[in-house]
């Protein structure tokens, strides 16, 4: 779910790059070394899992599990994702250096909302958690496809099309990353349950 350099205007670029660092800046703000680890390690996992793409158009999908990161690190996704990101546009050309502002935007902003929206509920397992982890899955990756395909239409009126195809496309993704979220969150809840909490 990368966009790729040469596509969007300068104006789009820079918003990107300012609303990212604003996320993370406060993410960073008052984080403890404990937090930074968590962060770090999801990270990681955030890099590692987003490896298959499948090219569509001027994007590409892939397992995102941003959702995931944002429940388990809370304010400091932006870092993790943002990171991760920096690293696969730097080792791998996924994305770019240009766009690693709005790439960052378009999966963390969605990430740190589902943390807000979900956090809660996992603290009280007022639904199971396995529930809990597909819906949160799911939201990420629509809000992520929502994101993306608005940086698309930003270039311009020939950029609607591609930018309905990017969101029809990853549809199917929103699925099966809720089911994939869904049973992290379950294994993790079995051997670990404390660390639900970020």
């Amino acid at each position: 779910m990368h966009i790729s350099e040469g596509v969007l205007p300068l104006a789009t670029l820079a918003g990107g790059y300012a609303a990212s660092s604003v996320g993370i800046g406060l993410g960073l703000k008052k984080s403890t070394d404990e937090h930074l680890v968590r962060t770090a390690m999801f990270s990681s996992a955030f890099f590692v899992t987003s490896f298959i793409h499948i090219p569509i158009g001027p994007t590409n999908i892939h397992l995102v599990l941003n959702g995931f990161v944002g429940l388990l690190t809370g304010r400091t996704c932006f870092a993790a994702i943002g990171i991760a990101l920096l690293l696969q546009a730097v080792l791998f050309q996924f994305g770019g250096i240009t766009t690693l502002g709005i790439n960052t935007l378009n999966m963390a902003l969605p990430a740190f909302l589902c943390f807000l929206i979900f956090s809660p509920l996992l603290r009280r397992k007022s639904i199971p958690v396995v529930l809990t982890g597909f819906f949160c899955g799911f939201v990420s990756v629509f809000l992520s496809a929502l994101l993306l395909s608005l940086s698309l239409v930003t270039a311009g009126e020939s950029f609607i099309p591609a930018a309905k195809l990017v969101f029809a496309a990853n549809t199917p993704l929103m699925i099966v990353d809720g089911f994939v979220t869904a049973l992290a969150l379950q294994f993790i809840d079995k051997v670990k349950p404390e660390m639900l909490i970020p």
